[in-house]
Parts: C-alpha cells; sequence; structure tokens
C-alpha cells in the first residue's frame, strides 16, 4: 500500500470501562481498521484511475465506532457525513457496499452511481442520503426528530404514512432518537444555529457529533470558530447537553457517547458532543495537507492516530498479542481484497436511467387520475380563502399533513386562542387551522427560511407531508441550497431510496401599489430550472383548490406560487368545488378562444390579458388567452394546439423581459413550431430593473394592460 496504516507510539494508559468487554474491544479495533483500510484501497483505486474521487475518515474512527455501538441500525435515524465511514460500517453497511460507490456501480446503495464515494445512504439501516453541501443535514434532522415526537402522538399519522409509496421504510419506534454529524467546519454553516434554535426550543431527541480534526480542508479552527471551541460556544443553549472528549480515545468516547445517547432516549432534549479526532491524511484526494500543515503538526497528527492507540491497549490488557492482531488483520485485508474486485467487475449504471427517479415513478400528478370535475357549493371565495378551505380539507383527510412558517399559527401562546382572533399568516391563508387541527400540526417557526425548508425535508423523509410557508417569495433566497440542492435532488441522488414530497407554499409578485423592492418580486424561471420541483401558479380560486389538492396528493416536492395581487379580487373567486377537486399538473387553461392571435400566460398577467382582449374585441381584434396555471410540467400540446391555430402568439410574464421564464417558451416555439408562425414570437414582460415603491414608477416597470394591448396591435402589423 502507498499508505501506512498504523505507527509505532508511545506506552498509553488504558482506563476501565464498564461496557467495553474484550468482545466489544476486538469488534471496535475490527471496524476501525476495516474502515482505514478501505480507505487505503480507495486511495489506492483512486490512483490507479478505477474511481474518480477520494475521502477519507482516517482520524475519526474511534468516536464514530463508538457511536455506532449505542444507534439501533433500522430503528434509530442517521444523517452521517462523510467521515463517518466507521459508523455506517457498524450499523450495517457492508465493506462491498461501499466499495460499489466507489466505483460508482448499478448496485451501489447509496446512489446507483450519481453521487461521490463516502456520500452515505442506506434505506435498510435508517441512514438519509447525503448530499456534498456542508451543514445542510442539520435542520433536516431536526425534521426528521420532529417526525419522532409527531409519531408518538399520533399512530394514525404513522399507519398512513406506511401506505404511501416508499412506506415500506417509514417507521417509529419508542427511544428512538436521530443522530447527526459534521465536521468542525460545519458549525460554521448558519444552518446549524438554526437547528440549534428549534432542537433545543422543542427538546427534540436529537444527537449532534461535532468531528473536529482541527481544519476545514485548509482553514484551520481558530479561523472557522470564535474562541477556536464550538462545544463552549453552544453551553448557553437550554436543555442541551454538551460534552467534550478526546475521539481517538474510545475509552473516553464511550462514556460520552452514552451519556448522550441516554439523554436523548430519555427525552430530556438534545444533545451536542464535541469530539476532539485528527486527520492523518489530507481532507481529499484533490487537497495536499502538506501545503498548508508543518511537518511538525502532521507527525503529532499520527502520534494521535486511534488504530496505533487501541491496538497497544489491546495488547497490554491482554485482550489480543501481536499474532492475534496481525492475523485479525490480515483477515480484513484480504476481505477488501475480494470486495474491491468485486466491486471492479461490478455493472455500471445504464444510460438510460438518467432521467429514472428525477420524479416519481407511482404518482403522476399530470396524469387523467388528477382530472375531475367541480362539485360547486357555497357562497363564492376569493383565492386566499380557498387555501385555507383546501388545507382544512386535507388535514381532514390526512393526519401526516402538518403546516408551518413564519405567523402560520392563530397564536403561538395556545393560552390566548379563547381571548383572541388569531392571525393564521400575514395574508390569513391559514387562518383557523389550528384552532381545528391543534398546535402540533399547525405552528409558527423562527424567522429562517433555511430552517423552514430543511425542517420540512426532514419530515417528508420520514413519511409526513409537510406544507410549509415561505412568507414572501422575496426572502425564499436564504433557502435556496436547501431547495435546490436537497429538496429537488433528494429522490435522484438516492437513485429512489428516499424522497421528500415537500408542499412550499410561496406567496409571489407585484402590483401591490407600494410592495417596493422586497415584497414584489417574480422569479419562477429560477425554480422552474430545478428538475425535481414541481412549480404552479394558479390565476383563481378555483384553480387553487385544484391544483393545491393535487399538489398535497402528489408525491414529488411542489413549489405553489400564489399571486398576493390575485388573493382577494373579486374577479376571479369561486364556489368550493368540493373535497376531491383535483386539477392535473401540466393542463392549461382556455380563459377565451379567438382567431387572430394568442397569448399565453399565467399569474397576474391573465387577468391583464383578458381586460386587453375585451378592448381589442372592440377593434374586430380575436384574441385566444392560454392560462398555463402549471409552469413545470407545462402544457406543451395547448401550446403547439393555439399557435397552430392563431400563427402569431404572445409570451407574456411579471418577471424581467431577459432570462424570463418566457424566454424558454419563445425558444422553444421558434424551434419547434416556426412553420406555423406567420410573425415572430414576441415577449411582454417587466423590464429589466427593480420594482419601485412609488406606483407610477411600479406602472412603468411592470407589464401592464397597455402594453399588451400595443404587443398585439404590433404583432398583428407584422
Amino acid at each position: 500500500m502507498a499508505l501506512q496504516t498504523r505507527v509505532k507510539l508511545a506506552k498509553l494508559d488504558a482506563p476501565k470501562v464498564q461496557g467495553l468487554d474484550h468482545e466489544t474491544l476486538i469488534r471496535l479495533y475490527r471496524t476501525m481498521y476495516l474502515s482505514r483500510r478501505l480507505d487505503d484501497r480507495e486511495i489506492q483505486l483512486k490512483r490507479q484511475n478505477k474511481i474518480y474521487f477520494q475521502i477519507s475518515s482516517a482520524g475519526h474512527e474511534a468516536i464514530t465506532a463508538v457511536m455506532g455501538l449505542f444507534l439501533r441500525p433500522g430503528v434509530d435515524w442517521s444523517y452521517p457525513y462523510y467521515r463517518d465511514r466507521a459508523l455506517c460500517l457498524m450499523l450495517g453497511v457492508t465493506p462491498l457496499e461501499m466499495l460499489l460507490g466507489a466505483v460508482g456501480a448499478k448496485d451501489d446503495l447509496s446512489s446507483g452511481g450519481r453521487q461521490m464515494p463516502s456520500h452515505w445512504g442506506h434505506a435498510k439501516w435508517n441512514i438519509v442520503s447525503k448530499s456534498s453541501c456542508t451543514g445542510t443535514q442539520y435542520v433536516q434532522a431536526v425534521g426528521a426528530a420532529e417526525a419522532t415526537l409527531y409519531y408518538e402522538g399520533r399512530p394514525k399519522a404513522l399507519a398512513q404514512a406506511k401506505k404511501v409509496p416508499l412506506g415500506e421504510h417509514v417507521s417509529y419506534e419508542r427511544e428512538e432518537i436521530v443522530y447527526v454529524s459534521g465536521g468542525d467546519g460545519s458549525t460554521s454553516e448558519g444552518e446549524f444555529w438554526e437547528s440549534l434554535n428549534v432542537a433545543c426550543g422543542k427538546k427534540l431527541p436529537l444527537l449532534y457529533l461535532i468531528e473536529d480534526n482541527g481544519y476545514a480542508i485548509s482553514v484551520p479552527v481558530e479561523v472557522q470558530t470564535a474562541g477556536g471551541s464550538i462545544s463552549k460556544l453552544v453551553r448557553s443553549f437550554p436543555n442541551l447537553h454538551v460534552a467534550e472528549c478526546d475521539g481517538t480515545d474510545p475509552f473516553e468516547s464511550y462514556a460520552v457517547c452514552k451519556d448522550a445517547v441516554e439523554y436523548c432516549r430519555e427525552r430530556r432534549g438534545p444533545a451536542l458532543i464535541h469530539a476532539q479526532v485528527t486527520r492523518p491524511y489530507s481532507h481529499s484526494l484533490s487537497d495536499d495537507e502538506k501545503l498548508y500543515k508543518s511537518a511538525e503538526e502532521r507527525e503529532e497528527e499520527a502520534r494521535r492516530d486511534p488504530l496505533s492507540k487501541l491496538a497497544l491497549v489491546l495488547v497490554r490488557e491482554g485482550v489480543l498479542d501481536q499474532k492475534q492482531i496481525e492475523a485479525l488483520e490480515a483477515e480484513i485485508d484480504s476481505e477488501v481484497r475480494d470486495a474491491a474486485d468485486q466491486a471492479l467487475a461490478a455493472e455500471e449504471p445504464a444510460v438510460e436511467s438518467i432521467r429514472t427517479h428525477v420524479y416519481s415513478q407511482e404518482i403522476d400528478p399530470a396524469s387523467s387520475a388528477f382530472e375531475t370535475q367541480p362539485h360547486l357549493h357555497g357562497a363564492p371565495k376569493t383565492m386566499v380563502e380557498m387555501v385555507a378551505a383546501t388545507l382544512a380539507d386535507e388535514m381532514a383527510r390526512d393526519e401526516r399533513i402538518t403546516v408551518f412558517g413564519e405567523d402560520v399559527a392563530d397564536v403561538s401562546r395556545e393560552e390566548y386562542l379563547k381571548q383572541v382572533k388569531g392571525k393564521g399568516g400575514v395574508f390569513k391563508a391559514t387562518s383557523g387551522l389550528q384552532r381545528k387541527y391543534g398546535h402540533d400540526r399547525v405552528f409558527n417557526s423562527p424567522l429562517a427560511e433555511a430552517s423552514i425548508v430543511g425542517r420540512a425535508i426532514g419530515m417528508a423523509t420520514r413519511g409526513l407531508k409537510p406544507v410549509a410557508e415561505i412568507q414572501f417569495f422575496d426572502y425564499i433566497w436564504p433557502a435556496m441550497m436547501q431547495i435546490r440542492d436537497e429538496l429537488c435532488v433528494m429522490r435522484w441522488r438516492s437513485n429512489g431510496a428516499f424522497k421528500a414530497p415537500v408542499v412550499l407554499r410561496v406567496p409571489i409578485g407585484g402590483y401591490l401599489t407600494g410592495g417596493g423592492v422586497y415584497h414584489s418580486q417574480s422569479g419562477e424561471s429560477i425554480f422552474t430550472h430545478c428538475p425535481g420541483l414541481r412549480v404552479v401558479m394558479p390565476s383563481t380560486a378555483l384553480d387553487v383548490a385544484g391544483l393545491l389538492r393535487t399538489a398535497i396528493r402528489c408525491d414529488d416536492p411542489v413549489m405553489f406560487l400564489e399571486h398576493k395581487h390575485l388573493y382577494r379580487q373579486p374577479y376571479n373567486r369561486s364556489e368550493n368545488p368540493g373535497p376531491d377537486f383535483t386539477i392535473p399538473f401540466g393542463k392549461a387553461r382556455t380563459v377565451i378562444e379567438g382567431t387572430d392571435l394568442s397569448i399565453i400566460t399565467y399569474g397576474a398577467l391573465v387577468h391583464r390579458a383578458e381586460v386587453a382582449a375585451a378592448q381589442l374585441e372592440r377593434d374586430g381584434i380575436s384574441v385566444e388567452i392560454i392560462d398555463l396555471r402549471s409552469l413545470s410540467p407545462y402544457d406543451w400540446e395547448a401550446i403547439g394546439a393555439t399557435v397552430r391555430k392563431t400563427h402569431r402568439v404572445i409570451v407574456a410574464y411579471e418577471d424581467m423581459q431577459s432570462w424570463g421564464y418566457g424566454a424558454e417558451l419563445a425558444a422553444r416555439i421558434a424551434d419547434e413550431l416556426f412553420e406555423e408562425l406567420d410573425a415572430p414570437v414576441k415577449r411582454v414582460a417587466a423590464m429589466d430593473t427593480f420594482c419601485a415603491y412609488q406606483p407610477k414608477l411600479e406602472d412603468v416597470i411592470l407589464p401592464q394592460t397597455s402594453h399588451v394591448t400595443a404587443a398585439v396591435k404590433q404583432l398583428l402589423e407584422y
């Protein structure tokens, strides 16, 4: 091997720890050595260009192997990070499974060759698929721990969760806990602090393991963390059990892990272990630690190698002699060689599999199964009233549904419910839901958008159906990492083993007369650009009912965009269509039929196009209006039909003209329907600037009826 696995050390005193019998000590050493030899083998394969990336767990083996003694495989839920190889081995992941991930084999259980090695995921052992993103796992683990407490009080929800796709992996057992780990660098991310805020406030059964090897790639801990100790910084969090240990010492680690796990199982709150470990290898094979570590520092790390320390203890305590250790190591070396040979001979993923698991294969929200007829009754409701009514119906049907976000509850202090009317969202879209369904199903969150989305992902991974609200589209950007790199990708990156069918309700858009820069943004094209995410945007109360119900009942993550300007308009009201009314995604609505020109639009531009059409009709111009309603997927068949009918088309959208959603539609129409066109495709959109607070400026910046009318006349003159 190119790397030395162990080094000679000075003598070490071995404290006696109850529970660590000879069999357990041998198991620990076996797992630690196996972990190291898998690292070494992968390094060799990478240098032979037989695998494509390697990142090691060297130096972290003791604390993670010990943690594996206390976690229950397939019972507790784990969000390990990439240096947790020894933990995953203890939980039941095999060397062959790990090496299948390294070569990117079809049968790689973590991702089917879609992720880098050491991005652990294993549905059987409740190891949730991990991305490369630093720190995103913390808030997802919070959501998973919230699901634990939710299932404790609502067994019906658990029974319902077991009946949906992937329900065979939904589980709950008494005293289960959630484990999440990360390096010292990850504690600099905001999501780490956001997760602690919620975990401590709710006393969640969540165990943090911070594996501090002193470096985040080349950045030392004193630069990452004020004062150089994360455990000192977090000690003021209420209900949080905090402990430090030498993570290279299995005996000290054992005592600390035992106390922390018991604390969480007893539901006393979360626990955080700050383990001082070492990193004797570079960050990854893409890094060279000699560029930033001195020879003395590297030698000191070698002296703290947990493998050598434990081997010496085994000999000193008479657990194994030197020959027995060598025999054990030879057995493991042979096991690793055999696993590597099998992995190298394994079948590669088929090219045709690329699109598999981008979306659910079990439930197609664009299918005819969601095409139902409304049974209208009651007084007409506005869009915002229909949101609340639809959520109420669906929550009655499905106890898995939770509704949360900023200000969505009637009142957080429940003792006030009899005294106050309650808020129910800044737009009243969730008014009354907490009173009807309880504070565990409808609750307020801290003001932290990444946390809202991340928690929803964790809940959905456990089988719940969170309907989370981002209060304003303008403030969705702190959650972008959770949306693009986690929510959208969970199903695909795990090769269908995990999913996160979250519904994100997001008020969007301008025309507010004073909304200004930060309450008027559009930007839907950014999210339609994300594979794996469904994006819908209704313009009427009836469509709100049908599309929101489909969003909740489908098995994919959905961004449900609700235009704020349309919430209380009288022209788009509707009677209640009934509790089973659904509308398929990707099915446009023909608003007005016409013959001279087509306007393809959605959102607030639908009504403006209608007004323009009425004005143009007086001039003898017949305009057809198509309301897409669903932006991803969208109704290409309806677009093709209207273009073939009128041969002239305008795409009208509220977002800025350049790089907007309409640009893609215009490009595809020109590409695939060019011979049907009698004129170029024209766009009507906002100016390439920001929405101003002053109403006269807003009227100029955002597309108006007059802009639509002028564009129609210009196109007809072509």
